[in-house]
């Protein structure tokens, strides 16, 4: 399956490990990347967090169905989650 003709095109998401820490994260992406008013007198739209939105928006023009842009999401703020327990920092989103 790893040779140079493997079209990874039929591969789903792995069901391995927690489900329940699966569905929290898939929460937490759809929650992060949903748009918010900014107040509620305006109908200016800003994202919640905007470098995931960012990295969201960029996996969707590439053309990736929905699921797959949250799940590479998911991937992006576990690896977050990991460097910010690693290097004992807070999290500073980009506003």
């Amino acid at each position: 399956f790893e040779s140079g003709t493997f079209k990874g095109t039929k591969n789903h998401i792995t069901k391995r490990g927690s489900s329940r820490l699966r569905h929290a994260l898939f929460t937490a992406v759809r929650c992060a990347i949903r748009d918010a008013r900014k107040t509620r007198t305006t109908k200016e739209l800003i994202p919640r967090n905007k470098r995931l939105r960012e990295f969201y928006d960029r996996k969707h023009e590439e053309g990736k169905p929905y699921r797959v842009s949250i799940i590479a999401c998911a991937n992006k703020l576990l690896h977050w989650i990991y460097a910010l327990l690693k290097n004992k920092t807070t999290f500073h989103d980009v506003a």
